[in-house]
């Protein structure tokens, strides 16, 4: 199956969804620029791409979504541009090292839209970059991004790509997306595929909460530091760098070398607990920043209300360990 991540075709057909879309002329002139084309070398797992099998990209993601638009809201071209370039700010290896040097995917995705890679585009097309901006705002009632605790397309495309990838996914993406409706910019089923969904954004946060994400995140944000410090990249040209430049940065420095070959050679030798461990001058501290548990609605309702016993699952993740201590042996 084609998958046209260039735009060479007219059509684009998501293998995840099964989703055939029509591409309009300012999505194929944006699938052929750099900001786009970067995505596909950006690991939408992050650093837990080296300890699992969850390899797609960022690009990929962001054509899934797109397809959900054009399922859902197939008319609103400011919506499938959101939906196609709501990634464009993100780092290398994507969360893996957010926050790091006040770095943040949204703010970068935001000064890119107004760069003349992206608004030369959108303007010879005459779509406002005002309007695309304001689409993606955590503060607008838009299926992207509305919501913070309720499930939204983004999220949506995410926990079922990466339930796919890792053997948690049990029905069929293509059935799953007919039992769905948009409803008020938040995903609503039923009580039965709410169950399904919320068995993913479980299996998601325990993934982030284990030895998988944990340990390889925190090297990686270790050797960021070092690279930093000692003047290898700024900020900004790091946050710019695709997945193979990183790993070439850090082979590149006395400081980050050899740990870095570890990480990719010897993963096995990582040691990750939760709370302390007996004093080790080698260990070293890490704390997620966040843990994703967003919902579906039942029939247009919250699971508060609709399923109960589905809240209390999300409610529990509360519970996860979110501070470890990393070493090697």
């Amino acid at each position: 199956m084609p998958t046209n991540v260039v735009g060479l075709r007219e059509v684009f057909t998501d293998p995840l969804w099964r989703i055939s879309v029509h591409l309009t002329p300012v999505e194929v002139d944006l699938l052929r620029s750099e900001p786009l084309r970067r995505l596909h070398f950006i690991a939408h797992g992050g650093a837990s791409a080296i300890s699992t099998l969850q390899s797609y990209s960022r690009l990929e993601h962001s054509l899934g979504v797109l397809a959900l638009v054009s399922h859902f809201r197939r008319d609103d071209q400011v919506l499938r541009v959101a939906a196609l370039v709501h990634d464009i700010g993100h780092l290398p290896l994507s969360h893996t090292f957010e926050g790091v040097a006040d770095l943040n995917h949204h703010a970068i995705g935001t000064d890119l839209l107004q760069a003349d890679a992206v608004r030369a585009v959108l303007a010879r097309h005459g779509i406002s970059t005002d309007a695309v901006v304001a689409t993606m705002d955590k503060r607008s009632a838009s299926p992207l991004s509305s919501h913070s605790s309720l499930l939204n397309l983004d999220h949506l495309d995410s926990y079922v790509r990466s339930g796919r990838f890792s053997g948690r996914l049990n029905a069929d993406p293509a059935v799953l997306l007919d039992r769905l409706e948009l409803k008020d910019a938040a995903i609503s089923t039923d009580r039965e595929t709410a169950g399904t969904l919320v068995d993913l954004v479980c299996a998601e946060a325990r993934l982030h909460t284990s030895w998988e994400n944990v340990g390889p995140v925190s090297v990686v944000r270790r050797l960021v530091c070092r690279l930093l410090d000692g003047g290898a990249a700024d900020p900004y040209r790091l946050a710019r760098m695709t997945d193979p430049q990183l790993w070439s940065a850090f082979d590149s420095l006395e400081a980050t070398r050899a740990e870095g070959t570890m990480l990719r050679y010897e993963l096995h030798r990582l040691k990750v607990v939760s709370g302390g461990v007996p004093d080790d001058p080698s260990a070293w501290n890490y704390a997620l920043r966040k843990i994703y548990s967003s919902a579906p609605l039942v029939d247009g309702e919250r699971l508060e209300v609709s399923a109960p016993e589905l809240a209390a699952e999300l409610d529990h993740l509360r519970l996860l360990p979110t501070r470890f201590r990393v070493w090697w042996t």
